[in-house]
Order: structure tokens, then sequence, then C-alpha cells
């Protein structure tokens, strides 16, 4: 190394440094922003509306929003960077937040849907977060980069649920429906988020070049991904692995409580798959950049398939393997998202990439609302252990891709 390149090579992990820092922070506020409202969206729309079946309206509406948004988004940061795209989708998830309360107090369930669908722009810019650690990261750590800021959700879902009761307390104080109150930590928090973007990454908008790149069509971009085998692998293992857990997890919840489990117990297992999700996202990154990103999705692969044996054939009152089987199904979603966007996001070519990015977000939050919305049925007419069979089964399409690809690199 000569004398030149180290100061160079210093004001780079600099901006390494301080990046993940402000995106760590983002993501922390950010989460405690979606956590709160999400926790009370079907409470409040079942209230609103006077009946149970719409409860889960809220959840796709947001779920829905999030997927939809990632393109807008991943368009602004191609043409302004990551700074002005983070901020606008934290800004448009504080509005959805705000017209939240205010449908809670006028009795709207259709402004209520509305604002969950710019409340799902929060969920959208937290993750986009995850690729925006990658630009300025060291080629040889880009998953370890991304999945610190994964990880940095984890304080946010856990902390913002338990905000519930306090965000009742303080709506009612201040004349709003206790329901609503949480919505009111979520307009702080999603303001704390856009501010520290904006001002945060400032540094990284001025050390960034903008380069005019054309603007294509979303089908041009899914074409020319889906032509590049690592990165159709890496496109197919997040969309994939996030159905499977969005299907299983969304009805776990109830069939613990069709099953005789208090909600004390509804809550571990649901806090320890969320714990599988987030908590141990660096070792995924660290997995990804040892080992590799295919080997890596290899490995969420099998462990989400031995989530779905053991939620298949664990009899219905054993809830200790429910929550096995929910930690395990968290471990693999999280290797799946990190080696799958890591892949994805190092395979296409420079001109597509944030585009390619919003499209696997797109992708992931649609492939979601099919599973979320399909879950419901198969669990009334089937049950948990087909449910758990059927997910299980949309695993294979990706094995057979991963071996492919792996076989079509080592014979090139």
């Amino acid at each position: 190394m000569t004398a030149d390149a180290r100061p160079q090579d210093v004001t780079a992990r600099s901006l390494q440094r301080t990046t993940l820092r402000v995106l760590v922070i983002s993501n922390v506020v950010g989460g405690v922003a979606v956590a709160s409202g999400f926790a009370v969206s079907g409470l409040l729309a079942e209230n609103i509306s006077g009946s149970t079946s719409m409860a889960g309206l809220v959840a796709t509406s947001t779920t829905l929003g999030a997927a939809v948004l990632a393109v807008p988004l991943a368009g602004l940061a191609r043409s302004h960077g990551r700074r002005v795209s983070l901020a606008t989708g934290y800004l448009i998830a504080t509005v959805g937040a705000a017209l939240s309360i205010v449908a809670a107090q006028i009795d709207s369930l259709l402004l209520l849907l509305l604002a969950g669908c710019l409340f799902g722009s929060g969920s959208a810019a937290n993750l986009q977060s995850r690729y925006a650690a990658t630009d300025a990261a060291d080629p040889q750590y880009l998953a370890r980069s991304l999945s610190v800021v994964v990880w940095a959700t984890t304080i946010g879902v856990v902390v913002g649920p338990n905000l519930t009761g306090l965000g009742g307390s303080l709506g009612t104080s201040v004349g709003v429906l206790a329901l609503a109150g949480p919505y009111l930590f979520s307009v702080v928090a999603f303001a704390l988020s856009l501010s520290t973007v904006w001002f945060g990454l400032r540094r990284l908008q001025q050390s960034t070049p903008r380069t005019k790149v054309e603007r294509q069509p979303l089908l041009t971009t899914f074409r020319r991904v889906v032509a590049i085998p690592h990165a159709r692998l890496g496109l197919l293992a997040i969309a994939t692995a996030h159905s499977v857990m969005v299907g299983v997890m969304s009805m776990t919840s109830v069939h613990l409580r069709h099953h005789g489990a208090s909600l004390t117990v509804v809550g571990f297992v649901i806090s320890g798959h969320v714990a599988g999700m987030y908590a141990l996202s660096p070792v995924m990154g660290w997995l990804a950049d040892r080992l590799g990103r295919i080997p890596t999705i290899g490995i969420g692969l099998a462990v989400l398939a031995i989530a779905m044996t053991v939620a298949a054939v664990a009899p219905d009152e054993a809830h200790g393997l429910t929550a096995l089987a929910l930690v395990l199904l968290g471990l693999g979603w999280s290797a799946c998202l990190v080696a799958g966007s890591t892949l994805l996001s190092n395979s296409v070519p420079t001109d597509i990439r944030t585009s390619a990015q919003g499209l696997s977000d797109l992708t992931m939050g649609a492939f979601a609302s099919i599973a979320g919305t399909a879950a419901g049925p198969v669990l009334a007419g089937l049950g948990f252990h087909w449910l758990a069979v059927l997910c299980g089964l949309l695993l294979i399409p990706v094995a057979l891709t991963a071996a492919l690809t792996k076989q079509q690199v080592q014979s090139a």
C-alpha cells in the first residue's frame, strides 16, 4: 500500500462506518415505528368495522404498500441517491401513521386502509436501507455490512409492541382513541428516522458520484435480472423464504390459540421467531462472506425445510415444538434474506442495481401478500400441519435452482 493510498483508504473506512452507524440508528427507530403501529392495526380495524374478518386487511394493505412503494423509492435512489430515497420513504410513512390516527378518530375503515398503504413505506425504507449499507462497504464484507442493518431491526420489533400500553395511555391523555395511541409513537419515530438519514447520510450523498442512468421499465429490469443465473437465484430465494415465513408465521398465533395456548405462550413463540429472524443476521452475513452466497442460501433452505418438517409433525398441543419450528423458520429466513440480497446486488450490472433491488422488495412483498392471504383458508380447510407441508414444497424450486446455478458456475 502506498503512502498516497492510505488517506483514501482511511476516508473510505470512515465513510463506511458513518454510513453503517446512521443506517443502524434509522433502522432501530424505524423498526419501533413499524412495530408500534402494526401491533394494534388489526385490533383497530376490528374496532372500526365491528368484524373480526376485517382485522387482517390493514396488515395486507401495509404489506402491499411496502411492496408497491419499493419500486419508486428505488427509482429515487437511482436518480437522487439513498439519502433522498430513504428520507422520502420515512416521510410518506409519517403521513400514513398520522392518517391512521385520523381514521381511528372518524371511524373510517377506508381511510385506515389507505393509511396502511402509506405506512408500509416505512417498511420499504427499512428494507432498502440494507442495500444502502453496501454502497460504501468493502467488497469483502458486503454481506456483513448488509446483515448488521438487518440485525438492527431486532431492537425495533421487540421494543415497538411493548409500547402498546403506554401508547394507549398517552393517546387517551391527548384525546386520541386508546387503540390509535401507539401510532403517536410511529409518527415521532418515523420523523426521527427521516431526520437521521437526511442529516446523517450527507457525506455518502456527496461522495457518491451521480451518473445519469436511463430509466428502464420494471419488466425490462425483471427480464435482465432473471437472465443472470446468480441474480435469478437471489431474487427467488428472497421471495420464497419470505413467503414461507409469512404464510406460517401469520397463522401460528391462531393455531396456538385454537389449541389452548395462553397469550403469554403465543407471545413467547412469536418473540422467539422474531429473535431467530434478526438476532443472528451478522452470523449469516459472516457465513455469506466466508462460505459464499449460494452455500449460505443452501443452509437457509435446509433450516427452513427442517422448520416445516417440525411444524408438520408436531402434535397440536406440543407448543414447545411449534416454538422450535418458528425459531428455525426465522433463522432460515435470515440466511436466505442476507445471502440472497447480497447475491442479487452483486450479480447485476450497476445501471440496473437499484432497480433490481427495488424489484426484489416488490417481489418479496407481493409473494408475502399472496402467502398471507392464502394461509387463512388453508388453515381453516386443511389445518396447520398441511399449511407447513405446502409451504415446505415451495422450497423445492429454489433448491433446484440453487443446485443448477452452482453446477453452471463449476462447469464454466
